[in-house]
């Protein structure tokens, strides 16, 4: 059995660093953008969850001709869906994933 693909990394933004994660196996993947304040990621990831545990979370979605696979594929991903708490960081559907992970980081 082969362990799937692990990969963790510091990005800088504008105002500041984020840990970038990919985990990759054959047939599949998944990435996301973590802060200290939430996270922006692939459709992976559930707003319902992320609202019942008042978790900031921005989704963006990939497709089977264009997939989320690194984190950086998600800086000029347009972002669809938000979780509640996400919102009120100024989070909203339409923005880039860079932008989410901008606000997230100029939050307070």
């Amino acid at each position: 059995m082969t362990l799937p693909l692990a990969i963790n990394r510091t990005l800088e933004f504008r105002g500041g660093q984020a840990i970038g994660t990919s985990y990759q196996w054959p047939g599949g993947q998944y990435c996301a953008i973590h802060t200290s304040k939430g996270l922006v990621g692939c459709g992976i990831y559930d707003i319902r969850a992320a609202n019942e545990f008042s978790l900031a979370v921005a989704i963006a979605r990939g497709t089977p001709a264009k997939p989320l696979r690194d984190p950086e594929d998600l800086f000029n991903a347009k972002i669809l869906e938000v979780s509640q708490a996400a919102e009120k960081l100024g989070i909203s559907p339409g923005m880039t994933g860079k932008e989410a992970v901008e606000k997230m980081l100029a939050a307070k």
